[in-house]
Parts: C-alpha cells; sequence; structure tokens
C-alpha cells in the first residue's frame, strides 16, 4: 500500500516536542524520519521520566517511525557529514536552541546551497526577529505570554493546560507548513523555508478571547471547567456525587434542557435566563436551581435524559478511562508498537483515510540506526569504525 510521503526523507535536529511531534506524523505518514541525536544521551526528552515502561512518556508519544543517528554536532568533523546526509533530504527541521542552527551552518540559506529542493522548517519559541528572539521559550512560559494562562483556571488561581498545548500547537502547524510547502515544490521544484513560533501558534489558538476582549471589553472570566461565556456549560453534579459535563449552546436546547431534564419548563422563558447572555450574567441565581434539580438524579439517568433531549453531555473520564473508552475500542483505535522496552499501546493517529493505512513504527534505540544510515550515504565499514573511535558517532 502507497502512502502520501513514501521516499520523502527527513533529516530532523530535534528534541522535546514540537519539532519531534512534526516529524513522528510525517513518519506516519510514510516519510522516512533520520532523528539526529548527541552520543551519550540524545534528546533530553528520553530522559523526562520512566513511566511507559522504563521509557519516558513524552519521547515515546512523540518518536515513533524514526531512525535514530547519533552524531556530536561539535565535533569539527561533523559538519561533513550532516552535509552529506542534507544532500538526501527532502526536508531539514530543527527546534535547536535560538541561533544554534545557523551557528552550525545548518541556516536556510546555507542548507538550500547544497540541496535547492530542501524544505526547511525552524520551530522556536518567539521566531526568528523581533525583540524576543534569543529569549528561552518552554511550553507554559508560552502559555503565560500568549494570555492563556489568564483566562484558564479558577477566580482565584490561574492553571496551566495539563497537556503541553503551545508545543502541541508548534508542532502541528509545522506539520501542515511542511505538507503545503511540499505541495508548493511539486509545482515549483524548488524548496522553502518555514518559521514556526510557538508564541504565533498559541496566539493564533486564543483568537476568540482577542476578539471577545476587542476595544478594551473585559477579557473571559476564569471559571474553572465551566465555560466562560455561555451557560450552562460545564461539570454538574448528579445526586450520587458523579459529574456530568452539560452543554447547552442555544434557546432550543435550553428549552427542551427545562422541560425534558429538568422537568421544568416554565424556567426557559423566565425573563432572567431566556438569553444565554442572561444565563451566562446571572449564573450564580441559576446554579443552585439547576443543582437542586440535578441532586435527584443519578449520573447514568441523567445521561439518559440528556440523550434523549439531543443535549450534549460527556462523563469526565480519568486518563485510564480514556485508555478503556468504549468508542475508541470500537473504532479499533489502538495498535501496538515495538520498542527498546518491548511492545507498547499505541493510538493509531487521526485522520483516518480510505485510501492508505499509516505507518505505525517503532520507537528507536539510541543511535540504533547509525551504521545503516551511514553505509546509506556511502561510508564504508572501517570509516564507520573510525567515525566511532573518534568519538563523532
Amino acid at each position: 500500500m502507497k502512502r502520501p510521503l513514501d521516499g520523502i526523507v527527513v533529516v530532523t535536529l530535534e528534541h522535546a516536542i514540537a519539532a519531534p511531534l512534526a516529524t513522528r506524523h510525517l513518519a506516519d505518514n510514510g516519510a522516512r524520519v533520520i532523528k539526529i541525536e548527541r552520543p551519550g544521551g540524545g534528546d533530553f526528552a528520553r530522559a523526562y521520566d520512566q513511566r511507559a515502561r522504563g521509557l519516558a512518556s513524552h519521547f515515546v508519544w512523540a518518536n515513533r517511525g524514526k531512525e535514530s543517528v547519533t552524531l556530536d554536532l561539535k565535533h569539527a568533523r561533523a559538519l561533513p557529514v550532516l552535509q552529506r546526509l542534507l544532500a538526501r533530504a527532502d526536508i531539514f527541521v530543527q527546534n535547536l536552541a535560538p541561533g544554534a542552527a545557523a551557528r552550525l551552518g545548518l541556516d536556510a540559506a546555507a542548507i538550500h546551497r547544497i540541496n535547492p529542493r530542501t524544505i526547511v522548517c525552524g520551530v522556536s519559541g518567539y521566531g526568528e526577529s523581533g525583540p524576543y528572539r534569543d529569549k528561552k521559550a518552554y511550553d507554559l512560559l508560552i502559555q503565560a505570554e500568549a494570555g492563556l494562562l489568564a483566562i484558564t483556571g479558577s477566580d482565584t488561581a490561574m492553571a496551566k493546560a495539563g497537556i503541553s498545548i503551545a508545543d502541541i500547537a508548534g508542532g502541528m502547524y509545522a506539520y501542515s507548513g511542511v505538507l503545503n510547502a511540499l505541495l508548493l515544490r511539486a509545482r515549483t521544484g524548488e524548496g522553502s523555508s518555514i518559521e514556526v513560533s510557538l508564541l504565533d501558534c498559541l496566539a493564533e489558538w486564543m483568537g476568540y478571547p482577542l476578539y471577545y476582549a476587542l476595544d478594551g471589553a473585559a477579557q473571559p472570566a476564569r471559571t474553572g471547567a465551566m465555560h466562560a461565556t455561555i451557560y450552562p456549560y460545564g461539570p454538574f453534579t448528579a445526586g450520587d456525587g458523579d459529574t456530568v459535563m452539560i452543554a447547552i449552546q442555544n434557546e432550543r436546547e435550553w428549552a427542551l434542557f427545562c422541560e425534558k431534564v429538568l422537568n421544568a419548563p416554565e424556567l426557559a422563558s423566565d425573563p432572567r435566563f431566556d438569553s444565554n447572555a442572561k444565563r451566562s450574567g446571572n449564573r450564580q441565581r441559576l446554579e443552585p436551581i439547576l443543582t437542586e434539580r440535578l441532586a435527584k438524579l443519578r449520573a447514568a439517568e441523567l445521561i439518559a435524559l440528556l440523550d434523549a433531549a439531543s443535549i450534549a453531555n460527556a462523563a469526565v473520564n480519568s486518563v485510564e478511562g480514556l485508555r478503556e473508552h468504549p468508542q475508541l475500542r470500537a473504532r479499533e483505535r489502538w495498535s501496538e508498537v515495538d520498542s527498546p522496552a518491548g511492545p507498547l499501546p499505541a493510538l493509531r493517529p487521526p485522520p483516518l483515510s480510505d485510501a492508505f493505512t499509516q505507518t505505525m513504527g517503532n520507537i528507536p534505540a539510541l543511535g540504533a540506526h547509525t551504521d545503516d544510515v551511514l553505509a546509506w550515504l556511502g561510508y564504508g565499514e572501517a570509516e564507520i569504525s573510525a567515525l566511532r573511535a573518534d568519538g563523532l558517532i
């Protein structure tokens, strides 16, 4: 079965989450991804934890399907090896520290002199220009700079997103940007350079709060798991103590909710609550009414009534609840990949296609593919042994 990126070679100098996630998606879709790592340590995400049967959870998630090659970039003989590799690369991705790629002679102009068809993608915290260009950036710091912390949490305490949302945003924009660049190259025959800033990416995802607070208006309040501007939309406690998420999106649903779930049709036309703006503004008055009525129902009964009324709802799952989610099981979303620790479960990547099945590659051990890749570049066994003896690989 052919895959969209079969035959595409990706070389990456990456660590942590953003760039590795982008290149993992390229690997999932058929690309050959060659990951350059430091001898002895590798991508520092390998050491974040040991929760995935002795391997790091972040690394396992973001690095399947890649080939790991060790190369000491600070070694005097490293650049010629890397240049030989880049001459055969369709895509080069890096998220090194600010300015590090240029200092190594791996800026876009230098790479295009080696191979003008290469697509060069740099992922950084703040971008390659502006007063913050040299500032270090990590996911939580970008959440802060992008204003996400200002609207996330409770009225008494801000809260970070529970996942690396800035890194994930950057990784997905890098991935889609590379795909766009491949389409452009198919028309022009030339490579291009892509710049991805984590702040740019998360600022784009902050579009609704930016418009909501336009012209000096107040920003969305921090309301915990409740929606800041739509009500009722959030967690409610049923009579048995379990939590059910309820989402009312419009006045038709509000009327159905009042009639079919609350058994209080008169509440729908109450002048205090007959529009979302009023319900949201008067939520302190409405909340005790909802709490009292919902306390009469067990969670299963509440969900059944909500489903029957076509009112959106959800259970509040734990991580283990997600792992055992019946919808994921029914859609056969779970697969298995090999790793240095043995077989590991892995979710099949979205989206689903009726034309091809995405690759579910293995998790690479540090340097596991060094000899094979160097041989592919034309190095003989004696040369490879000499490079290893010299501490280069």
